[in-house]
């Protein structure tokens, strides 16, 4: 009766196997464990259950004894997968002499084989990651290309998948947009065919997602992201990547101007991620409450993410830009700056750099960060990108007195966030084109622009931008911040429009010595040193009306 019973349990376990139970597949399995122990294979089918509800040490353990089982099976060929998966695991942990004792393992079990198998090409994906890991990207891509080519000869789809996502993110690293991408579009044809066990769709899925809104493929990021979410939806019972994917929704909602919705799906991923998965959503968190003028939110969100073991920035930077606080937010980018070595990490911190640096009157930083962005924009590619870049570029014309060459960038960028659908960033750069509109002498056009930015600040309940343009409490303190008597302010306009001292004392009926005078206690009220700069205070805080 008694093994009656273990062989229901067993029926069970595999069919809520099969049905994407998971939680009920694990209890099945561990009863049927007790009753009767499990083969080798029926192991395994319990660790994947185990790894998707999200149980890491169960995983580990289970699959640790599928591979015993098989050992003692004389299959080293399915030892050795075994072995690769659980040094795989303990890779991504960050364990990696545990990782690499696996490999090893793994290695000599295929020494045994007289025949080609495809376990080799599993190990070859294991050395490919080593070698990511590394920066050593084109050694990385080879492996890959030769893993994928034994993926081919097998036709083993979960190997094909994970190599060529492989060649695709080497290239990516590369700065080769296009053929990365086309790589990672390769790999996702085989993700949503349903050839590939849950895990490595999981996998596939969730870094795929990751390396699009690292390149600014915002697009494909978007529509991964939507398929991921179905994945996940119709398995209610997973943990494994449902807390990762709630942070690309996240991700995705704010994009796309739902900004309620994000934080909702932000929170969420909170509660069902840990370690950096779950800093990474505390840090979208932050993001959302900065925009919305949480402040106080915003840094608690930022303060977690670090503790969580990632740095905050740049966004911790933007929030005390928000807060007033100009000198820790300088500080933080100069810092930023000098460290960023990557061309994709330093893409996503020079738009922050450009903001920060204009907002406080550095100008020559400032257009120092928009040099190297417009730089990396040519090099890399990508509409995104290049229309963050026109609008840094846009920023820093208008500081420079330039505001005909700001409105064609700003411009440009505008079209792209339209096209892609940021209503966010069509506002910002909306407001920008305000700001050159009036320093052409078109208030008309200016007002214009402000007034559809601000239904879309309102709408989105982007508060610290509505304080922004509507004068509110952060703006009117700066702007009472700078001491300066109404002649000055005549004289900083003016310098502002690109005139020289000669020019100011015929129009103002002045002597040229006043001029001189006037502009040095400008510089010194500002706490700036040329004209450039004070040019740029006075535009970033809309002085020149």
């Amino acid at each position: 009766m008694a093994g009656l019973d273990a062989e229901r349990e067993l029926a069970k376990a595999r069919d809520c196997f099969d049905r994407r139970a998971w939680s009920e597949a694990c209890r099945a399995f561990a009863r049927a464990e007790r009753e009767r122990g499990l083969c080798a294979r029926d192991l395994e089918l319990w660790a994947t259950a185990e790894y998707l509800t999200g149980r890491d040490a169960e995983y580990l353990k289970a699959l640790d004894h599928a591979h015993a089982a098989y050992v003692d099976a004389g299959d080293c060929l399915r030892a050795a997968r075994c072995a690769f998966w659980l040094g795989f695991r303990l890779l991504f942990r960050g364990e990696t002499g545990q990782a690499g004792g696996w490999f090893g393992r793994a290695q000599r079990y295929l020494e045994r084989e007289p025949r080609p198998n495809v376990e080799q090409g599993y190990l070859l994906v294991a050395i490919a990651e080593q070698h990511l890991d590394a920066g050593e990207n084109e050694t990385a891509y080879e492996m890959a290309h030769s893993a994928a080519e034994i993926g081919e000869g097998f036709s083993d789809a979960d190997l094909i998948a994970m190599a060529r996502h492989q060649q695709g993110r080497a290239r990516l690293e590369q700065g080769s947009l296009g053929a990365g991408l086309a790589l990672l579009d390769e790999t996702m044809v085989l993700v949503v065919s349903s050839r590939l066990s849950p895990v490595v769709t999981g996998l596939m899925y969730c870094s795929v997602v990751q390396c699009c809104q690292r390149v600014f493929a915002l697009g494909r990021a978007r529509e991964w992201t939507d398929a991921l979410a179905t994945w996940c939806d119709d398995q209610p019972d997973m943990v494994a990547f449902s807390g990762i994917c709630r942070v690309h929704r996240a991700e995705v909602l704010q994009l796309g101007g739902a900004w309620t919705q994000a934080v909702a799906q932000a929170l969420r991923a909170c509660e069902r991620t840990e370690g950096l998965q779950q800093a990474a959503a505390f840090y979208q968190l932050g993001e959302l409450y900065r925009l919305q003028g949480a402040l106080a939110d915003a840094e608690q969100s930022y303060r977690e993410a670090s503790q969580r073991g990632l740095d905050p920035q740049p966004g911790l930077a933007l929030l005390r830009q928000a807060q007033g606080n100009t000198g820790a937010a300088v500080t933080a980018m100069r810092r930023l700056a000098r460290v960023a070595s990557g061309r994709w990490q330093r893409a996503r911190l020079l738009p922050a750099c450009v903001e920060i640096f204009l907002a406080t009157g550095e100008l020559d930083e400032a257009r120092s960060a928009c040099n190297e962005l417009d730089e990396l924009a040519r090099d890399l590619g990508g509409d995104a990108l290049r229309a963050l870049a026109a609008q840094a570029r846009g920023g820093v014309e208008i500081s420079e007195g330039r505001p005909e060459a700001a409105l064609a960038s700003l411009r440009s960028a505008c079209e792209v966030w339209q096209k892609i659908g940021a209503p966010y960033l069509v506002a910002r750069a909306r407001a920008l084109i305000a700001l050159a509109n009036r320093a052409l002498g078109d208030n008309e056009g200016a007002a214009l622009e402000l007034e559809a930015a601000r239904a879309v600040f309102q709408e989105l309940g982007a508060v610290s931008d509505l304080h922004l343009i509507d004068g509110g409490p952060q703006r009117t303190a700066l702007n009472r911040a700078h001491r300066l008597t109404e002649r000055e302010l005549d004289v900083l306009r003016l310098v502002a429009a690109g005139m020289t001292n000669k020019t100011i004392a015929g129009k103002l009926f002045v002597s040229e010595r006043t001029v001189d005078r006037h502009v040095s206690n400008i510089f010194t009220k500002l706490g700036v040193s040329s004209r450039a700069a004070a040019t740029a205070y006075a535009f970033r805080h809309e002085l020149c009306r």
